[in-house]
């Protein structure tokens, strides 16, 4: 047991990595998408889009876009990444190369939360920040993120724990991580030992994310 602990270290790690910086790199592009798409919609009151066709251009293609992208099985579009991951980061395997891919996969599924958090604001808000004179900047970060904090919260654990899912799966195809681990040695070799603790330190992660997801949600929100 001891033995497997000290071989599981590494791809403890890797599914850190896995989970973390692909969750940053999405929750950062996800919120911008998000936000772009929230305030360019014709019902927001935010942006007055009536005078300005590409505004509505760019609000179509970019919920078209996250649409599209959040559609697609996340093993899929790993392999359609394989050129980009290749590109970047000059390999096709190793936890570096699972990062644009799952990048590409989490970042629309963020992007549609923050627009579900944001259309959760009482829109008489937002029409009373601009009746006093606030500016596009200011509401977003004055009145969309303050009023929205819970649910985006809530919007970036859920994205964490897919992501957690996602590692496995890329862990699998030579990624590495836990996924590998379990994929490598406990199916292929048929050890149920490894296969159950790798499992076990998945839910655990899965857990701890949630657990701290629940209690900064109960933090920040005023209601």
């Amino acid at each position: 047991m001891a033995e497997i602990f000290e071989t599981l270290k590494e791809p403890i790690y890797e599914t850190l990595y896995l989970t973390f910086v692909p969750l940053l790199l999405s929750v950062i592009f996800g919120f911008i998408i998000g936000t772009i798409i929230f305030i360019t919609a014709s019902d927001t009151a935010i942006i007055d889009t009536s005078k300005s066709p590409l505004l509505r251009i760019i609000n179509r293609i970019a919920d078209a876009l996250v649409n599209i992208f959040r559609s697609i099985p996340y093993l899929i579009l790993l392999i359609w990444v394989l050129p980009i991951t290749n590109a970047l980061t000059g390999s096709m395997i190793g936890a570096a190369s699972a990062v644009p891919s799952l990048v590409f996969s989490a970042t629309p599924f963020f992007a549609r939360m923050v627009v579900i958090a944001f259309k959760e604001i009482d829109k008489g808000t937002i029409e009373a920040s601009k009746a006093l004179g606030a500016n596009t900047f200011q509401i977003i970060f004055k009145v969309l993120i303050e009023e929205s904090k819970p649910a985006l919260i809530s919007g970036i654990t859920v994205t964490a724990i897919n992501l957690v899912s996602y590692s496995a799966m890329a862990g699998a195809v030579g990624a590495g991580g836990l996924g590998f681990e379990a994929f490598q040695y406990g199916l292929a070799r048929h050890d149920n030992e490894m296969m159950l603790i790798t499992t076990i330190l998945i839910v655990i992660l899965v857990f701890i994310i949630q657990i701290t997801g629940d209690l900064l949600c109960k933090k920040v929100d005023k209601r």
